[in-house]
């Protein structure tokens, strides 16, 4: 298992370009599923979920490479298979979003319940209640979903919930929609970049889809969907995470290959806490103010501030002078990173769905643990000094080469094997001489003659 020694405190300068986005590119490539024909997709990340979903993709009858030019091709050659096994699935949620296109293509699935980041109970009824409502046959035994339908059904389907849309759901329902008899109305949809990304895919592969990028969408079906190509959008989190990388490093840095339509909320929040945005042409300069601002912010379902985003924000407002409050709810249990952070000398105290944040001058180099994908990063922008970041396949599985984009902005940062040796000496704080001396033990502690408390007779 590998893990990062940063030794941080730099400021990052210089260009640095976007990859594409994870949380677009899987349920797009889970809905190749229902395409009939080749699939040619560009901007796909090479990132540990893009392999993790190939291989199921791979399983359930999918012929997947990568071109010399660095293009996923994708073309269903055997459409037998509907079965998502535990082993795959368990690894990533987003192995979910198989099930709305095998049950629209192929009328049957059989998908192991989901795994992923631990950052909360996330079920999937919405999912099993959008399908249902279609006309499927759902059970869920021994940990997986079976899914069966003769024919799917256009219905009014409600996909709120009590913390908002269900994007993957949404993604499910939208796949599976398409090959439904008439029209179906989606309400409650989530209104995400990914979700509109995965709504064009379809468009382009013959969909007849109106509404996307609203809460209401209206699908008309139809009896099959052909092979296409299609570029995927930025990663907007990614973004994010280095806009805050360089408030939290006072660098200045210029993100290329970004939407800043889809970071809206990310970049008034930071303008307001006192980070510098300027847009310069297609990409965005981002540079440190005067001082950091406290701030109450609240994660909340697009176009609000996003939840992956909420754990490197907490991060750069623990140098805020005075308190901030960081609230999420939508996954308000998202909070395994504070404690993290303090041991980073961050001061953060969490009460129910909050982190209460009071901030500190600045970081001191520790060894931490990553819980999740997003905590990973925020860790990374917060280490100092001599730090170093254990369980960083985390980070792997949503961000493209981080460290390799991180360098030539004057990081120092180190992929090593997670072993004792690969730690700094640093990190460990000097100790004072032992008084080895002391009071005597007790007496129920003291040594005592064995021998002399043998019985006395002959063995």
């Amino acid at each position: 298992m590998d893990m990062f020694v940063v030794r941080g405190g730099r400021p990052l300068r210089g260009a640095v370009a976007m990859s594409g986005s994870k949380n677009a590119s899987l349920p797009i490539m889970a809905a190749v599923l229902a395409v009939e024909g080749p699939v040619t997709l560009r901007n796909v990340p090479h990132l540990a979920d893009v392999t993790t979903l190939a291989s199921l993709l791979t399983r359930l009858g999918v012929d997947i490479r990568r071109t010399e030019n660095d293009e996923l091709r994708l073309e269903v050659v055997d459409a037998s298979a509907c079965v998502a096994p535990y082993d795959l699935v368990r690894r990533m949620r987003a192995s979910i979003c198989v099930l709305g296109p095998l049950l629209g293509r192929r009328r049957r699935a059989c998908v192991s319940l989901p795994g992923g980041c631990n950052i909360g109970h996330r079920p999937i009824d919405l999912h099993l209640r959008g399908l249902a409502a279609l006309g499927a046959e759902i059970s869920v035994e021994r940990g997986y979903v079976l899914a069966k339908a003769d024919r799917l059904r256009g219905a009014v389907v409600d996909l709120s919930g009590p913390t908002g849309s269900t994007v993957t759901g949404t993604c499910n329902v939208l796949t599976a929609a398409c090959f439904a008899e008439g029209r179906s109305v989606l309400t409650g949809a989530a209104c995400e970049p990914e979700v509109v990304d995965l709504g064009e895919f379809l468009i382009a592969a013959g969909a007849a889809i109106n509404g996307l990028g609203t809460s209401t969408i209206e699908v008309d079906g139809g009896p099959t969907l052909h092979g296409t190509r299609h570029a995927v959008i930025p990663d907007r989190i990614e973004a994010a995470t280095f806009l805050i990388a360089a408030a939290i490093t006072r660098g200045d840095l210029r993100i290329d290959n970004v939407r800043a339509d889809h970071l809206s909320a990310v970049i008034e929040t930071l303008r307001q806490i006192g980070v510098r945005i300027e847009r310069e042409g297609f990409g965005l300069r981002v540079s440190m103010g005067d001082a950091l601002r406290p701030a109450e912010v609240c994660a909340l379902p697009y176009p609000g501030f996003p939840t992956d985003v909420q754990a490197q924000l907490s991060a750069l407002l623990s140098l805020a002078p005075g308190t901030s409050v960081v609230t999420d709810h939508v996954f308000p249990d998202r909070f395994l990173h504070l404690p993290e952070l303090c041991r980073l000398g961050a001061d953060i105290r969490r009460e129910g769905a909050s982190g209460i944040i009071h901030g500190v001058p600045q970081f001191s180099g520790a060894s931490v643990m990553a819980s999740d994908l997003r905590a990973s990063a925020a860790l990374l922008l917060a280490a100092p000094g001599d730090s170093v970041i254990r369980r960083i396949y985390h980070l792997d599985r949503g961000y493209e080469r981080l460290e390799d984009k991180l360098r030539p902005l004057g990081a120092d940062i180190c992929r090593v094997t997670d072993a004792a040796e690969n730690v700094p000496l640093t990190l460990v704080p000097p100790l004072e001489p032992c008084d080895t001396a002391g009071p005597p033990p007790p007496k129920f502690l003291q040594p005592r003659s064995i021998t002399a408390e043998l019985p006395d007779h002959p063995i």
